[in-house]
């Protein structure tokens, strides 16, 4: 059994918002060498937001707040969550989601989630899907009618 270190994680910073605030992610799978499971602290700054309301059809996610509070959008409803409380958002279910920090504190949460050899997630407010098959080099994205789309989050900030 690997031993994470605080230190062994990789760190990525997420996409800089227009203001010049940027999220991090501090991935715990890389370094434990998991495949089949994705973990990582998501450390989010206030008033960004996690994603792109999406959902998965072939993998699991959930949540788990570890510091400060994070609203969960699901479809069109609202959950305030705070240290302890958790979310989770199983495989196939077409209801877009993510989490929105919408306090004046940073909030960090556990991110988990299953990694499927293949999966289709769809970004329900964007015209847009993305096929991730894990054996390819590059996720395909489509809009929702099959066409070539461009990837949707190249012009986001968090």
């Amino acid at each position: 059994m690997p031993v994470i270190r605080a230190a062994q994680r990789h760190i990525e910073t997420i996409e800089t918002s227009r203001d010049g605030v940027s999220n991090r992610e501090e991935w715990i799978s890389e370094p434990a060498g998991l495949t089949a499971l994705g973990a990582f602290v998501h450390v989010l700054a206030p008033g960004t937001r996690s994603s792109i309301k999406h959902w998965h059809a072939a993998e699991d996610e959930f949540v788990y707040v570890l510091e400060g509070e994070v609203t969960v959008i699901e479809g069109t409803d609202e959950y305030l969550l705070g240290p302890g409380d958790a979310a989770a958002f199983p495989q196939g279910s077409a209801v877009g989601h993510y989490l929105w920090n919408k306090s004046a504190a940073a909030a960090r949460c556990l991110v988990a989630g299953t990694r499927a050899p293949v999966d289709q997630v769809t970004y329900p407010d964007h015209d847009r899907v993305m096929l991730r098959d894990r054996a390819l080099p590059d996720d395909i994205w489509t809009d929702t009618s099959g066409n070539p789309a461009d990837n949707p989050y190249k012009d986001w900030a968090p």
